[in-house]
């Protein structure tokens, strides 16, 4: 047997061990929770854990890869990682009976270029600091900027496509997707500048944020535009900013040709938590929504705590899920999202970085489950941003079963 022969069988293995799983009366019961709790339906709150640190992750040699085909290796992995989710954390592992291949693109950008300063503790880490020169010092700065042209690949997209369903014919469909939009205009602008120019900006040069502003949203609006023509969205995209989107449409969809109406409209500004509600709506909100207004709903926020702003969000008309960070209020958050909205905590990372304590874990938990129970919000938990658990899996399996101990009780177990 040559070696490719041998090392298609054993992605085939893999991906018949993949399909069981995701073909378990357990696991469609779960994908009908995540559309549930997105269609504002008060259900036990999908556990989510992502944005793990993998090179950490490989316990006992469970992620080692022995595929040298590099297409094959990618898709070892990708299930490998699948498979140890499944066997250590008791969450919410969202795994679908079906290989999806995102479609390929390219955009040209706008015309401005990061400059910056990296410093890794860990090289193996994503995770570094970063420091940034202002490339938009100044109003000449801003001539360098210019309309994307975006490219889809039709014809990579049906070569990956034919070449995936041959390696797993017999044991998994493949899809082609698009995706949802997701467009931070403020981290972008903030990596260009850093952030504390701009909030000097904010005081002293206020129209000149706003011109930026204003070449940023052309430029979004200008890429929406090309990627409806060229079909590059689709609700069934792959990830929700680490959540999965799947939720009933205020329309029917053409399955054919799908558009930006069919979609979610991800968007969020980290760095205005340092500023006022009234700053956030004026420099951000006021510039988004035109854009969000184009899709089907909006998920607003990150990092950024938003309790004492949720009524100004409100202006979206079609929010549908809000950010509720480790630096927000749950209370006030809850309160005012009530059961118009999907309240989506994220847990603090922090807690998982060197050790787990159980009984943090399970207070911060149980403050979500009670609040959300006590003002009728649906909800969603994930524990995301782990910039490490110090090489210690073992920080994320308990986690995991904490949380997932704390849901039991409060809503039963699934």
């Amino acid at each position: 047997m040559d070696s490719t022969r041998k090392e298609t069988g054993i992605v085939r293995e893999l991906a018949g061990r993949y399909m069981e799983i995701a073909l378990s009366d357990r696991h469609v019961r779960m994908r009908r929770r995540f559309k549930d709790s997105n269609d504002l339906k008060i259900v036990r709150p999908p556990l989510i854990m992502e944005e793990i640190p993998w090179h950490e992750m490989n316990m006992d040699g469970e992620l080692d890869c022995v595929c040298e085909n590099e297409e094959l290796r990618q898709m070892e992995y990708r299930l490998r990682v699948q498979l140890f989710r499944e066997k250590h954390f008791r969450c919410d592992n969202y795994i679908e009976p079906v290989w999806t291949i995102d479609k390929a693109s390219q955009s040209t950008g706008i015309g401005f270029t990061i400059e910056e300063r990296r410093l890794a503790v860990d090289r193996a880490n994503n995770i570094v600091s970063h420091e940034y020169v202002d490339v938009l010092a100044d109003e000449k700065s801003l001539e360098r900027y210019h309309d994307p042209v975006v490219t889809a690949f039709p014809e990579l997209d049906a070569q990956r496509k034919a070449r995936a369903e041959e390696i797993l014919n017999g044991i998994m469909p493949v899809e082609l997707r698009g995706g949802y939009i997701y467009y931070s205009p403020w981290d972008q602008i903030a990596m260009l500048r850093g952030v504390e120019p701009i909030l000097i900006d904010m005081y002293d040069r206020p129209e000149y944020l706003h011109r930026i502003m204003r070449l940023f949203i052309r430029g979004m609006s200008s890429e929406m535009d090309q990627r409806n023509a060229l079909g590059l969205y689709d609700p069934r995209g792959i990830s929700l900013h680490c959540t999965p989107g799947e939720v009933t449409l205020p329309h029917e969809p053409d399955a054919g040709h799908y558009t930006c109406r069919d979609i979610w409209f991800r968007t969020m500004a980290q760095m205005f938590s340092s500023v006022s509600p009234a700053a956030h709506d004026e420099f951000d909100l006021q510039y988004t929504i035109p854009l969000a207004s184009r899709c089907a709903y909006t998920y607003y926020g990150c990092c950024e705590p938003l309790h004492d702003r949720i009524d100004r969000l409100k202006q979206y008309p079609n929010l549908r899920k809000i950010g509720v960070s480790p630096w927000a209020d749950v209370e006030k958050s809850a309160e005012a999202i009530g059961g118009r909205y999907v309240l989506s905590r994220k847990p603090n990372p922090a807690n998982v970085a060197l050790r787990t304590d159980p009984e943090v874990i399970r207070r911060e938990i149980s403050e979500t489950a009670r609040l959300c129970l006590k003002y009728g919000c649906p909800c969603d938990i994930t524990l995301k941003d782990i910039s490490t658990v110090g090489y210690r899996p073992q920080n994320l399996i308990e986690w995991a079963q904490t949380a997932s101990d704390v849901l039991d009780e409060f809503y039963g177990r699934d």
